[in-house]
């Protein structure tokens, strides 16, 4: 009867102990997947930022906010130091390919002969050199400002666009600024751009480049009296002569020259937003351990409770070890030991379940889950202070076990 008593109570204790691992683990899994995913996030848009062919960028309030984009940008063009200025005309539009069927796409207009200039090397090897756009700098058609002069409706299209749609080279388009495609106009596939996707998961998404008068013209945001916004643009990127980019001085001073020639927008330099998104990084990683903090601490009193019932199945035990004179520090050693293994077996469960769950979000999540996860970084450092800090914080749960073990009557124990 005794013996089954016993294995009844060793098997709770066992339980009472797996209990406390899950809890710790599934407080520490939580920072692990919001760090890691967040982190990765920002450190992507950080290096894209980085990476860019541009250095300064004009942007306006409210959607393609910028007015006069072509005039602006040979303003800017003009300035000392400047070697390229690319305005650039961002719009949802809807694609009909050659058997009428839509697809929501985003067209961006560009001027073809300054768009190379803005983009990183790794971006560039994702386009055929010169652009087969037509008018390279975009004058023909725009006619300074009148839009009525000849232009050549070339568009390049996505490679995931084309390869779902059967669109080839030498084959036509249709670009509408809505599901009506008679509102559209045709246009002639010049070239694609972009890497191969497999037919199952596009390699990236539907987007189209089209001269940015025509855009303009095709969206309302061209000269006349009913455009939204008079040669519309969304932002102007300015490229800086190499030698002046890598002087931080020398950056600042053609920031406030095209501040000067466009006072009405904002002006903000990549390194600047590259700064900004660090600082937010660092603000986003002490909210995410901060809210994980209220699980941690459940999972900490948790393993307080399950410490403090240990100590009381085993007072026979520790009146024992006190009656032969070992020092109650030697107590407290053995029940903080106990507490130290289970929060770090907690803390490591916690760990690599975090891993496990991100990469099964990388895998099989929806889009845009999945494309958030495959960004994530597990950084050996911030995961291994994670589980010490764990451990460490076991001390604090493991001081109610001590006390009530210090507290042990010995004739009682031993009784």
């Amino acid at each position: 009867m005794r013996r089954a008593s016993t294995s009844r109570s060793l098997r709770h204790a066992r339980w009472q102990s797996v209990l406390a691992v899950a809890a710790i683990a599934s407080a520490v899994s939580l920072p692990v997947i919001l760090v890691s995913v967040g982190g990765g996030v920002d450190a992507h848009e950080i290096a894209s930022l980085e990476q860019t062919g541009y250095q300064v960028v004009v942007s306006a309030q409210g959607l393609h906010g910028i007015e006069g984009a072509h005039q602006d940008s040979a303003k800017l063009l003009a300035l000392p130091n400047v070697v390229a200025v690319e305005p650039i005309l961002s719009i949802a539009i809807d694609l009909f390919n050659r058997t009428g069927n839509v697809s929501a796409a985003i067209a961006e207009g560009i001027v073809p002969s300054q768009f190379g200039a803005t983009l990183s090397p790794t971006e560039r090897g994702l386009f055929s050199w010169p652009l087969a756009l037509g008018d390279p700098n975009d004058t023909e058609h725009y006619a300074d400002g009148a839009y009525d002069g000849p232009t050549s409706y070339d568009v390049l299209l996505s490679a995931p666009y084309a390869q779902m749609n059967q669109v080839t080279v030498g084959s036509t388009v249709v670009l509408s600024p809505t599901t009506n495609a008679s509102l559209g106009v045709r246009y002639n596939v010049t070239g694609l751009f972009g890497p191969q996707g497999s037919l199952f998961e596009p390699a990236g998404a539907f987007a189209a480049l089209v001269l940015l008068s025509n855009l303009q013209v095709l969206t309302d945001y061209a000269r006349g009296s009913h455009t939204v916004v008079p040669d519309g643009a969304d932002t102007i990127e300015v490229v800086v002569a190499p030698s002046t980019a890598e002087s931080p001085s020398g950056l600042a001073g053609v920031e406030r020259e095209v501040q000067a020639v466009l006072p009405s927008y904002t002006v903000t330099s990549v390194s600047s937003e590259a700064a900004e998104l660090r600082s937010a990084d660092g603000i986003l990683t002490g909210f995410y351990l901060a809210l994980s903090s209220v699980g941690l601490a459940v999972g900490l009193l948790f393993l307080a409770l399950v410490l403090v019932r240990r100590v009381e199945r085993d007072r026979r035990s520790i009146g024992i070890r006190r009656a032969i004179g070992l020092p109650q520090r030697s107590v407290a050693a053995s029940i903080l030991e106990d507490g130290a293994i289970l929060a770090a077996a907690g803390g490591t469960v916690g760990v690599v379940a975090g891993v496990v769950v991100v990469e099964g979000l990388a895998t099989w999540a929806s889009s845009t889950v999945k494309e958030a996860a495959q960004l994530a970084i597990f950084a050996p450092a911030f995961l291994g202070e994670l589980v010490v800090g764990v451990v460490a914080l076991s001390v604090a749960a493991s001081a109610a076990a001590v006390h009530v073990a210090w507290r042990v009557d010995l004739l009682e124990a031993l009784r």
